[in-house]
């Protein structure tokens, strides 16, 4: 049926009606310009140049001192103008046009480390070695001052050359290499050290003792990735396994053996100052594949057996322990380590009970190695209670809560599994797949709201920014090995670096919201709780590039940030670089403090581009030195 149009063609009132609507935009349009002409006119007189520019809109509130008339009459028409261009956001930026120039310290304090500070140290207990744990300055103590570096500090030695190689003027200490001749830890050679790979348990070498584990247990299919070793020396043990794909986390007291930890961190390894005493070591709860002792003097079985108790809580289902040096083998070591064979006996008796009442497995000993396994789950270890009256099972905690932590001598149960052939909390994937592989503690829902989605889309993430930094930073040529990540989160950004030539030390912030360490562990990276508004437990000068998404945000309302950028520069390498994520009210605070610390900075744009709020602070830490002393 046709339609009936009783007002006649609709075309024609289309046509129509859309005259008007062109007429009166028209109109509009031709009085704003009128207007804004008009306004133009009577307002606007042009400057003589760019300064006058910048004192009509008030940057400029000291009046010239040329006594030049038009300079003056602009900056008193301008006066009335009241134009506002003070931040309006939450962050206080400094107002301040002068920057704060932080001084040098004094060379003394070359190899400060606050919270292991031996002058500090001293007054507190040395029972169970508590004087060696983490005792951080007050604020009334801390520096504001840059921590030098020696005169004559050169680039570290590039990886692989760093392993076996490192500057003497960079670490001026020869005495390991005099205490420590006969097990070849180090030697000099003219203006640098050389490792030869040798320790107190491998006069050998690291390469040779290694190969006598692996002979034992399975080093080189994929199943251990993260270890650890405990009172590790110059961490030779650790170098060497690099090649093998294991990723060891050593540590060793700042102690009599000057700069051992700083010796392993100058080659390229991974290492931190700590201390087996009264406190829980900083890492979560089934976090690393196997443990190594090589004659560590660590008391074992001393405090209700504490110290090995904490090496289970730290252990995977299924971990191994290694222990090597006394009192293994000491029917023919006795006389060499000055013992008596009765008390040798003991102590390995001792550890034989103790390693038992752990439900532990002795795999085997022979020669100078001996080792035991962990079993997989608590199926039977709960039932041989009846039997071990110590240690107990532990009661409602938190087996990963690590920082600050009192250790204790019960043993931290493993999750609840019903089949004896199951692994407690999930079994881990083979290295490599296990880096992008989901973790036991996503899978398992274990931490609310981290799902297997939200690791997918943080590597995703991880990938776009590694590319992105490729362009602005020298991330694949080799330049930087050690890198710190001071927010990992869920270690993306060291799942995306593992293929070039560098290792990650991945730290979690202590009470955060969400504990994603053991996730970053089960992915086969390493790292360790740390609160910022303290010391790093490390040497200066020990890494190469600090990756800082979103600290500041974090820890602004909590301390001064003032000194966390300290810390970064005590601990950044001269010529060290810096990348900050966070918005830009918050970098531009950072940087106009950095600027006073001999750092050069860039404020960029978000990778996808600058219509991000987060915003890119690149920055450079310049190469400077302390000054040699006078007739030195």
């Amino acid at each position: 049926m046709a339609r009936d149009y009783s007002g006649g063609s609709p075309k024609h009132h289309h046509i129509e009606s859309k005259k008007k609507r062109l007429t009166w935009i028209f109109g509009v349009s031709a009085l704003c310009i009128v207007c804004y002409m008009l306004g133009a006119w009577q307002t606007t007189s042009a400057p003589v140049n760019q300064s006058e520019l910048y004192q009509r809109v008030g940057c400029d509130e000291t009046p010239s001192q040329s006594g030049n008339k038009t300079s003056s009459s602009v900056s008193s028409s301008s006066s009335s103008l009241h134009l506002d261009f003070e931040s309006h956001h939450q962050v206080d930026i400094n107002k301040t046009e002068a920057v704060q120039k932080f001084p040098p310290c004094d060379m003394s304090y070359s190899e400060y480390t606050p919270c292991q500070d031996a002058t500090r140290g001293r007054k507190f207990d040395r029972s169970m070695l508590k004087y060696r744990e983490r005792h951080c300055p007050t604020k009334e103590e801390q520096l504001l001052c840059l921590i030098p570096a020696p005169p004559k500090y050169k680039t570290p030695f590039k990886w692989p050359q760093s392993r076996d190689f490192a500057w003497y003027d960079n670490i001026p200490h020869r005495e390991l290499s005099i205490e420590k001749a006969v097990q070849n830890w180090i030697q000099v050679e003219g203006e640098r050290f050389r490792f030869p790979g040798g320790g107190t348990g491998f006069p050998r070498g690291a390469d040779a003792y290694i190969d006598e584990m692996n002979a034992l247990i399975p080093l080189t299919k994929g199943n251990i990735r993260t270890a650890i070793d405990t009172g590790c020396g110059v961490a030779s043990w650790g170098a060497y396994l690099l090649k093998r794909d294991i990723l060891t986390m050593s540590f060793a007291p700042r102690d009599t053996h000057a700069a051992q930890v700083q010796f392993a961190l100058e080659r390229g390894v991974p290492a931190m100052i700590g201390v087996m005493a009264s406190k829980r070591l900083p890492y979560p709860a089934r976090a690393f594949d196997m443990a190594h002792c090589s004659r560590c003097l660590i008391p074992w079985t001393n405090y209700d057996g504490m110290y090995l108790i904490e090496v289970d809580r730290v252990l995977r289902p299924g971990g191994y322990w290694i222990l090597s040096g006394p009192p293994i083998h000491w029917k023919k070591h006795w006389r060499g380590w000055e013992r008596t064979q009765q008390d040798l006996k003991q102590e390995q008796d001792s550890i034989e009970s103790l390693a038992k009442r752990l439900c532990w497995k002795k795999v085997i000993e022979k020669n100078d190695l001996a080792i035991w396994q962990k079993p997989i789950n608590h199926v039977e270890c709960i039932k041989s209670r009846k039997v071990y009256k110590t240690p107990h099972i532990c009661k409602s905690d938190n087996p990963d809560m690590a920082w600050e932590r009192e250790m204790e001598s019960c043993i931290t149960p493993l999750p609840e599994t019903s089949n004896p052939n199951d692994v407690a909390g999930g079994a881990l994937e083979k290295w490599p797949q296990r880096a992008l592989a989901i973790p036991p503690r996503i899978s398992s829902g274990s931490i609310p709201g981290i799902t297997a989605d939200k690791l997918r889309e943080d590597n995703q993430l991880w990938k776009e920014r590694v590319d992105h930094y490729k362009r602005i930073v020298p991330i694949s040529k080799g330049r930087y090995r050690n890198v710190m990540d001071m927010n990992a989160y869920l270690g993306g950004f060291a799942a995306a670096l593992s293929k070039y030539p560098v290792w990650v030390m991945n730290t979690v912030p202590a009470n955060s919201n969400q504990d994603t360490l053991g996730v970053i562990y089960e992915r086969g990276f390493i790292g360790h709780y740390q609160d910022w508004c303290e010391a790093l437990s490390t040497y200066p000068r020990t890494y190469d590039f600090i990756h800082a998404g979103g600290v500041f945000s974090i820890y602004q309302d909590r301390c001064d940030i003032t000194l966390i950028l300290l810390e970064m520069d005590r601990i950044l390498r001269p010529e060290g670089t810096v990348v900050f994520r966070d918005t830009v009210e918050i970098l531009v605070k950072i940087k106009a403090i950095t600027d006073g610390m001999r750092w050069k900075s860039q404020i960029l744009d978000h990778e996808s581009g600058p219509f991000n709020p987060e915003k890119i602070l690149l920055a450079v830490k310049t190469y400077w030195t302390g000054e040699e002393k006078k007739g030195s």
